[in-house]
C-alpha cells in the first residue's frame, strides 16, 4: 500500500500562510523546492521519508503554487524565505527540523542553518553548495565574469523571462525539466543574443525515464494562473541578499550537513564549483563527504529518487 501525501494550509511564525503537501509521522524534515517547482519536486521523497519513520513536508514557498505571496519584489529576500522555512517548524508543532533544500531551495536551507542552528539539527543541499558570502554584489561578478548574457542577469530585466515563460507553461517544463543544453559545449546557461531564455535549451524528442506527461501537466497547471513573476522574484533580490547578510560574513555553517549533486548539474559541472566543494569543511566544519550522483544533471532528486532517498535516510540515521 502506497503512503498517502495529504495537504494543508500551515501558517508559518513569518505570518505567510504556506500550502504544505506532508506524509507520515516522527521528527519533522523539511523539503524546500527550487525554481521552477514547487512541492511535487519532492513526491518520490515524501513518500520514502514517511515510510522510514519521519514527518516529511513539502511547502510551496513564498510566491509558488497554492502559497503565493506579495506582489512587491522586495519581499523575496533571503530573511524572508528563511523565515517562511524557520516559522513552519513550530507551526508544525516540532522544536527542530532537519532541512533539505534543492536548487533555489538549498540556499534557503543553508541559510536557515546558519541564521537559527538552534532549530535545525541537521542540513541538507541538493545541486547548490554553500557558497560563502562574495566580496562583491552579485550581479557585478555575474557580469564580470559570465557576462550579460547569463540567465540570473537576464532575469533581473521586470517582465521579460516572466512573460515568455508564462507564454506557454507545458513548452517551459518540458524544455527546462527535460530539454538539453542548446550548446552542449557551454558548461555556463547563457541566454543567446537576441533570442529568450528557452532558446538555451532544445526540446527533447522524448522524455527520459524519470519524467513523465503527468508530471509534466502538473507543473504547468500549478503556474498556468499564478505565472512566474514571484518566483522569478527571488533573483531580483540577489544583491539585496548580499547587503542584508553582511553580518554574517565569514559565519559557520555548524550544524552537521551534506551536499548531494550530480555529475552533469551545470551548476556544478565547472571547475570553480569544483574547487569550492573540495574546500567546503573550511565553511562547514561538520560537512558529510559530498555525494556525487553519476549520469545526473541538475533536477536531483527526480531524477535518482532512490540514490537521493539512500543518501538523505543515511544522513538522518547519523543524526539520530
Amino acid at each position: 500500500m502506497t503512503t498517502a501525501i495529504t495537504h494543508r494550509y500551515v501558517e508559518s511564525a513569518s505570518g505567510l500562510r504556506m500550502h504544505v503537501a506532508e506524509a507520515g509521522t516522527g521528527p519533522l524534515v523539511l523539503l524546500l523546492h527550487g525554481f521552477p517547482e514547487g512541492w511535487y519536486s519532492w513526491r518520490h521523497q515524501l513518500t520514502a521519508l514517511a515510510e522510514a519513520g519521519y514527518h516529511a513536508v513539502a511547502p510551496d514557498q513564498r510566491g509558488y503554487g497554492r502559497t503565493g505571496g506579495p506582489d512587491a519584489v522586495d519581499q523575496y529576500t533571503i530573511l524572508q524565505l528563511a523565515g517562511d522555512a524557520l516559522g513552519l517548524i513550530p507551526a508544525l508543532g516540532a522544536r527542530q527540523a532537519v532541512v533539505v533544500g534543492h536548487d533555489w531551495g538549498a540556499p534557503v536551507a543553508w541559510h536557515t542553518a546558519l541564521f537559527r542552528p538552534d532549530l535545525v539539527r541537521g542540513v541538507a543541499g541538493l545541486s547548490v553548495p554553500p557558497y560563502p558570502r562574495m566580496p562583491v554584489p552579485p550581479t557585478e561578478l555575474f557580469r564580470k565574469v559570465f557576462g550579460d548574457t547569463y540567465y540570473m542577469l537576464h532575469f533581473q530585466q521586470p517582465g521579460v523571462a516572466d512573460a515568455e515563460l508564462a507564454r506557454d507553461p507545458g513548452t517551459t517544463f518540458r524544455r527546462l525539466l527535460a530539454g538539453r543544453a542548446a550548446d552542449p559545449a557551454r558548461l555556463t546557461p547563457l541566454v543567446p543574443e537576441g533570442k529568450g531564455f528557452l532558446d538555451a535549451f532544445r526540446s527533447p524528442e522524448t522524455l527520459p525515464a524519470w519524467l513523465t506527461e503527468a508530471d509534466l501537466a502538473h507543473f504547468a497547471a500549478e503556474y498556468a494562473e499564478a505565472g512566474f513573476t514571484r518566483p522569478l522574484n527571488w533573483y531580483r533580490n540577489l544583491d539585496r541578499n548580499w547587503e542584508l547578510t553582511a553580518p554574517w560574513q565569514n559565519a559557520r555553517i555548524r550544524t552537521p550537513a551534506l551536499l548531494v549533486v550530480g555529475d552533469r548539474d551545470l551548476v556544478v559541472a565547472n571547475d570553480a564549483a569544483k574547487a569550492l566543494i573540495a574546500t567546503l569543511d573550511q565553511h562547514v566544519p561538520e560537512l558529510a563527504a559530498p555525494v556525487w550522483l553519476a549520469d545526473c544533471g541538475h533536477w536531483t532528486q527526480q531524477e535518482k529518487p532512490a540514490e537521493v532517498n539512500a543518501a538523505l535516510l543515511r544522513f538522518l540515521a547519523d543524526l539520530s
